[in-house]
């Protein structure tokens, strides 16, 4: 019964580090760093999308080597998703953050101009 008290005890404990560890919501990124990104991602609509409209959340975070590292995209399109990754994820910026491991969530929207 001690040990199964003990063990509830360190469960209880590591479960409140993880939670008082997390940042809450993720950062909006500014104009500077979406241009960036933008940049990086291009402006051809890629033509395995066949839709006239995606969008896609793309939570992300910066190491400290100035590389964007993808945590996760939200999007209706698997291929899409592929594409962003493809893109950005890995890629070296020249912006620097104000904080390394801060996340950010960038909302993107590609439109086929021709559909």
């Amino acid at each position: 019964m001690k040990n199964l008290k003990l063990l509830f005890a360190t469960l209880i404990l590591c479960c409140a580090i993880q939670v008082s560890a997390s940042n809450g919501a993720p950062l909006k990124p500014d104009a500077k760093l979406r241009s960036e990104l933008v940049e990086l991602i291009g402006t051809t609509y890629p033509s395995e999308l066949n839709e006239k409209e995606v969008t896609a959340e793309v939570i992300f975070t910066v190491n400290n080597q100035g590389e964007v590292i993808i945590l996760s995209i939200h999007s209706s399109n698997p291929l899409a998703d592929k594409f962003i990754k493809r893109k950005i994820n890995y890629k070296k910026i020249d912006y620097r953050v104000k904080k390394v491991g801060d996340i950010y969530l960038l909302p993107l929207k590609m439109v086929n101009p021709d559909y």
